[in-house]
């Protein structure tokens, strides 16, 4: 009786907003709870007690306003017990579907994602450096940067799977598909002690925990790739998606393909081999395909069952004329994931819930250079095969305190091979880590919802280093004058696996990082110590957020961190301290959404073992600015956005005295910066109706539309006696034009 006369059913979110405005309150829900919730709005003529009483009537959820203007939505079950839903502590962060939560984590929900820019597809983890302390130091997806942290520091799981790889294109683009991926969580520091590794961070990526009751689906095609999504209801009880992803490059090379390719050849051998070779007939291909299945066993019984699959092929063919014959032999770069989980949980009542995980995660970089002057070839592979089994039980005390406990074992195995066939040589290196892990944590919020506390020990046993592992996790947040909150955050953390490099034409010189497993001698277990604390303040479509943090990681190696200079053939053990500060600021009014973010970092190493002991670290990028704008309507949404940062710290020869005793003679260690980075983007998405049961969009974005040509990485090397700058370049003006219908 209290809906508006138009009868147009509205997403539940955008009734929340229109009703925050209009009553200047602040709903409080799950993301992913209510995406797919859509109801007649209620009248605008009425009070906030009836609408709120309108809401009631017409979904699953209950309504409380308390004394600070915060409506807290609950979900009622069957049972009419309730379920309290992860609350969301500030709603469009940057941009409508980006979230802080009360735990201290960042959700992006996919499903209610609005747009950024020069992103048409929801890539997620280049939405990911849309944070401000997030970067990529070479514009990719396999090197990002979460506080001055290398990626290989980086915890990236898919439904709780531990992935070791992250891009197609060898880092250009995400291999994680958008289509069946709904959420994805980052936290920076303060993660649950269920989680290990990721001594930098963690980015998780979540498929539908719902399951669907009508048939879905969608087809799509850009510049890159060609893809497809269903959703398949089987019977009432389970629930099918599956989706694909392939590259067009076997049937047309588009500008964008173009430019990627050109991009990730730079300064390879692919590009630049020796004066007497000719290489031809160069192609690149890539697929991934997700499963996931949902079993409600009954009311108190779920089954999930993921699988995922991906691949990346490129091929070369390498042309000379020897003794006067001509002759040609075919090089090639192929990187491949492959994983598999079940999951399993039990409601066993209203207080106490158990679940059990397993996966399997297998990883294969493998390359073969045929050297056809030398009559040699050289064959390189890099695997990793972990095992992971996980039990957790939760049990709520009382109506403000929850129990966590569980298990967790981890078995990871790493082999590197590197073979020749002429002269005979062959090394191939298997190790294997076997990690325990016990772990608690108790998780607080006061009856008012203002405050919420997260606190908990891991316990990790290393059996073949007899190494012992306590590891305390803080997450503290207090709402405070109704639009103020204070956070503090800590953690500490490990990790047994890194990414190294032995030589920068290893793999082609494309994908040269491989990783290896800790020895506990000279190539340490990697430990981190992470402090945070920020505020934030949010009223009227403001909201001003600012941070800052101190991290310390030791046991890191001067292999894993990319050195180009003399110590790049030095292999030491050292540490690294960051202390930074993370500013937002962000202002909606009415369609328009406006943003700016700033981050400064201050990244030291310090390796004894070097004659320069202290020193601004590789990933030291002291100012990073981002400015964005978004305008979203009922069929259009565009976007622009301004990233700039200060250039990372580079070492550069001496100036007169290049060359001493047959080599380059270095300045200062990392006294140097790169040119300051600057590259502006466009998108925009319009969506339209092509029948009663079918939609469709279309997009068009542009990255780097000023096509500034920015140097992300510059090293020197002796060619013939004379010292060489080598600068790698940015992606240059790159369009991407997407098409999708939905059904």
């Amino acid at each position: 009786m209290h809906a508006q006369k138009t009868q147009k059913s509205l997403p539940l979110s955008d009734i929340f907003k229109t009703l925050e405005v209009q009553f200047s309150v602040q709903f409080n829900y799950a993301e992913d709870a209510i995406a797919k919730v859509r109801i007649v709005p209620p009248k605008k003529d009425i009070a906030l007690k009836t609408a709120l009483l309108y809401l009631e009537e017409k979904t699953n959820f209950s309504y409380t306003l308390t004394t600070d203007n915060m409506v807290l939505v609950v979900a009622i079950l069957a049972n009419q017990t309730l379920q309290e839903l992860s609350e969301v502590m500030l709603s469009g962060y940057i941009v409508r579907g980006i979230n802080k939560l009360n735990n201290g984590a960042f959700e992006i929900d996919i499903s209610d994602f609005d747009i950024l820019p020069g992103l048409i597809d929801t890539d997620v983890l280049q939405a990911v450096q849309a944070f401000p302390g997030i970067q990529s130091s070479n514009e990719t997806v396999s090197n990002i940067n979460i506080r001055g942290g290398t990626h290989d520091q980086n915890l990236i799981l898919w439904d709780d799977i531990k992935m070791y790889q992250s891009g197609h294109f060898f880092g250009l683009i995400s291999m994680f598909n958008p289509q069946i991926t709904q959420r994805v969580s980052l936290t920076k520091n303060g993660s649950g002690t269920e989680f290990t590794d990721g001594v930098s961070g963690t980015i998780a990526m979540e498929t539908d925990k719902d399951l669907s009751d009508a048939f879905k689906g969608n087809i799509g095609l850009n510049f890159i790739d060609a893809n497809g999504f269903v959703d398949v209801p089987i019977g009432e009880k389970s629930s099918l998606q599956v989706a694909a992803r392939k590259s067009i490059s076997d049937f047309t090379e588009t500008p964008t393909y173009n430019n990627f390719f050109e991009r990730i050849s730079q300064d390879t051998e692919i590009a630049n081999n020796s004066a007497n070779i000719i290489n031809s007939d160069k192609t690149f291909d890539f697929y991934d395909v997700s499963l996931r299945w949902l079993y409600n066993i009954s009311d108190k019984d779920k089954l999930r069952v993921n699988f995922i699959n991906v691949a990346n092929q490129l091929v070369f063919n390498e042309n000379s004329m020897v003794n006067a014959v001509e002759d040609s032999r075919e090089s090639s770069l192929s990187q491949n994931s492959t994983a598999g989980a079940i999951a399993y949980s039990r409601l066993w009542n209203s207080k106490f819930e158990t679940s059990f995980e397993w996966y399997e995660t297998d990883y294969k970089l493998k390359s073969i250079n045929a050297n056809i002057l030398d009559a040699q070839r050289f064959l390189q592979e890099n695997k990793v095969s972990e095992t992971s089994v996980k039990f957790k039980a939760d049990y709520k005390i009382n109506t403000n305190l929850t129990w966590r406990n569980g298990y967790h074992f981890v078995e990871t195995q790493v082999t590197n091979l590197d073979d020749v066939d002429s002269p005979l040589f062959r090394n191939l290196v298997s190790e294997v880590v076997r990690t325990h892990g016990i772990f608690s944590q108790l998780s607080y919020q006061s009856k008012d919802r203002n405050t919420n506390f997260i606190g908990g020990l891991r316990y990790n046993y290393i059996g073949k280093f007899s190494k012992h592992l306590l590891e305390p996790r803080l997450s503290f947040s207090h709402k405070f004058l109704n639009h103020f909150s204070f956070e503090v955050l800590g953690e500490f953390k490990h990790q047994n696996t890194s990414q190294v490099i032995n030589f920068q034409n290893d793999f082609l010189g494309v994908e040269k990082r491989r990783w290896q497993l800790s020895n506990d001698t000279d190539i340490p277990v990697i430990t981190s110590r992470q402090g945070s604390v920020g505020m934030s303040f949010n009223q009227s479509g403001w909201l001003i957020s600012a941070g800052a943090y101190y991290k310390n990681v030791k046991g890191i190696t001067t292999q894993s961190q990319g050195f180009q200079n003399q110590y790049e053939f030095i292999r030491t053990i050292g540490n690294y301290d960051v202390k930074g500060v993370d500013v937002i600021v962000r202002k909606e009014l009415n369609q328009f959404n406006t943003w700016l973010s700033y981050a400064y970092m201050n990244n030291h190493y310090t390796f004894e073992a070097l004659p320069e002991t202290n020193f601004p670290s590789n990933f030291d990028v002291t100012h990073a600015i981002t400015f964005g704008t978004n305008y979203t309507g009922d069929h259009l949404k565009l976007s622009a956005g301004l990233n700039w940062n200060s250039g990372r710290a580079i070492t550069n020869p001496v100036m007169g005295n290049e060359i001493s005793n047959d080599a380059i003679n270095y300045q200062a260690t990392n006294s140097n910066q790169l040119q300051d980075y600057l590259r502006v983007d466009i998108s925009g998405l319009y969506d339209f109706n092509l029948s009663k049961s079918k939609t469709a969009n279309v997009g068009l974005s542009v990255w780097n539309l000023l096509d500034k040509k920015n140097i992300i990485n510059s090293f020197y090397r002796l060619n013939n006696g004379v010292v060489e700058d080598v600068n790698q370049r940015s992606l240059g003006f790159t369009p991407n034009v997407v098409f999708r219908v939905n059904f």
